[in-house]
């Protein structure tokens, strides 16, 4: 899901999952602990800017903490400092991937494409129906991709700047678009978690899919009404406006349905398997070369030129692409809805992952991760047990190694066994690990996938508006544990 590398799962697959025998539960969580209480206080006092530095340095502090604890376990210095490079290794995909998502997010703004797609996408989606409706649009498009990332980064952001100017909350059209990215990416055969899951379960991939689908399609259903029914009671703020705002658009970019040709040409080659930062970097390219053929005046000013030559062409793209741009409307909410900060914008995200691994690292490297996973599957005395003890270590990972592939592959690796002793199919926990691991990475906001849509679809590291939105990833476990609770569609192993 994280579209990182393709790679990198294959990579992590194989990682050697550290055990220290004389580190007890409590140790364990000793960093845990002191984890969450200095973010809960640092939260306390920075509100939303938590993430603009200081939970930054709060996850350096855990990390810290949980090397004193390695070093009382005689846990050496080295090891911890090669697990935080592994760990910040796995990420260099993602990274880069932020990176060419601020280049793409400028040149598709001074182009015109985000402003195109805003201004048809006013007209034709019925405000009252428009949060369903972006969970349908991006569980298409993520189905077709295979990537939530991909799908937030295009058409997320010109939804959210729809849903921005007919007055609906941010939150909640973040909400609805990675509802329905992460069903997509979920349910993707193209999807590289969607792979990884069954890989480390020693389930086969359409039937992983198929098996899923029975807890899975009833939760987006459910989504797709809970979006209903807010739509048909929320107060519509925009909708009088809208003649206004499209008037706005038009005076300050030139607006064509033939815009629409380089989103398109982006999907399709994600969908026929190319690597999408070798995609996003040429969407980023095609950005460029539209906004110097349909926005001349625009890249003119981004330049700081008075007319377009060939160096006023290249500082104008290159500004879009790298730093803070802008463009002016007549519109005072446009103006602020038309900003972008390139490859700039995304260091600080990109600064949040980091530390978020470095803790992760230490994590493991002390022994930490292993621990509290074999403990959480001590307490499976029941079928029930150990479908609860799956879900609880897939929320533990997403929240302590900040890595959704981690969530996937240190349970998967650790109940594999647990799942055969009891007679169950190995569907049922690489459904599991995905109903858990896979949607809930998305609702951590120094997970890397939490940091990634927050900085994509807010335009900063640190929004948190979108999590009480997104029903999809908050329903997925319960609805797991429900059928595992009333025993509904518990697969048992087949002997031969």
């Amino acid at each position: 899901m994280q579209d990182e590398n393709n790679l990198s799962e294959i990579k992590i697959e194989d990682q050697k999952i550290i055990e220290n025998k004389e580190l007890n539960i409590w140790e364990a969580l000793i960093p845990v602990l002191a984890l969450v209480g200095m973010l809960a206080y640092n939260i306390y006092v920075y509100g939303d800017d938590a993430l603009s530095g200081s939970n930054q340095f709060v996850l350096l502090l855990g990390a810290a903490v949980a090397a004193i604890v390695g070093f009382r376990n005689k846990v050496p210095y080295e090891r911890m400092l090669e697990e935080v490079a592994e760990n910040i290794k796995s990420t260099t995909g993602a990274l880069l991937i932020l990176l060419m998502v601020g280049s793409l997010a400028g040149t598709w703004l001074v182009s015109g494409i985000i402003p195109t797609m805003i201004y048809y996408g006013l007209q034709i989606l019925n405000p009252t129906i428009f949060l369903a409706a972006c969970v349908i649009i991006c569980s298409i498009i993520s189905i077709a991709t295979g990537s939530s990332w991909t799908t937030s980064a295009t058409v997320g952001i010109a939804l959210v700047g729809i849903g921005e100017t007919l007055g609906i909350s941010i939150g909640m059209t973040a909400g609805a678009v990675l509802s329905g990215a992460y069903f997509g990416d979920k349910m993707s055969p193209l999807s590289d978690t969607t792979n990884l899951a069954p890989a480390m379960a020693g389930s086969e991939l359409f039937s992983h899919i198929k098996y899923m689908a029975l807890t899975t399609v009833p939760t987006i259903l459910v989504t797709l009404i809970i979006f209903i029914i807010i739509g048909l009671n929320i107060d519509i703020t925009g909708t009088p406006q809208i003649e206004d705002k499209l008037s706005a658009i038009k005076y300050a970019f030139n607006i064509s349905p033939w815009l629409f040709i380089v989103p398109i040409l982006v999907i399709i080659m994600i969908v026929k398997k190319t690597p999408p930062l070798i995609a996003l970097l040429i969407g980023s390219l095609l950005g460029g070369i539209t906004a110097l053929i349909a926005q001349p005046d625009i890249i003119i000013k981004i330049a700081g030129a008075e007319s377009l030559s060939l160096q006023s062409a290249y500082q104008g793209v290159m500004n879009a692409l790298t730093v803070d741009t802008a463009v002016e409307t007549p519109s005072k909410e446009l103006n602020d809805l038309f900003t972008s900060g390139g490859m700039k914008g995304m260091l600080g995200t990109i600064w949040l992952i980091i530390c978020a691994m470095v803790f992760g690292g230490v994590m493991d490297a002390i022994g930490a991760l292993s621990r509290i996973t074999k403990s959480l599957l001590n307490l499976a005395t029941t079928t029930f047990g150990l479908f609860a003890s799956t879900v609880a270590s897939c929320l533990a990972l997403n929240l302590t190694a900040s890595d959704q592939y981690l969530a996937l592959v240190v349970p998967g690796k650790m109940f594999k066994q647990a799942y055969k002793d009891r007679g169950l199919a190995p569907e049922n926990l690489s459904r599991t690990l995905e109903d858990s691991g896979t949607v809930t990475s998305v609702l951590i906001p120094w997970n890397t996938c939490g940091a990634y849509h927050s900085k994509v679809l807010f335009g900063y590291a640190g929004a948190t508006a979108y999590i009480p939105y997104v029903f999809f990833s908050i329903l997925s476990p319960f609805v797991t544990l429900l059928f595992a609770g009333f025993s509904i569609k518990i697969k048992q192993l087949v002997k031969k």
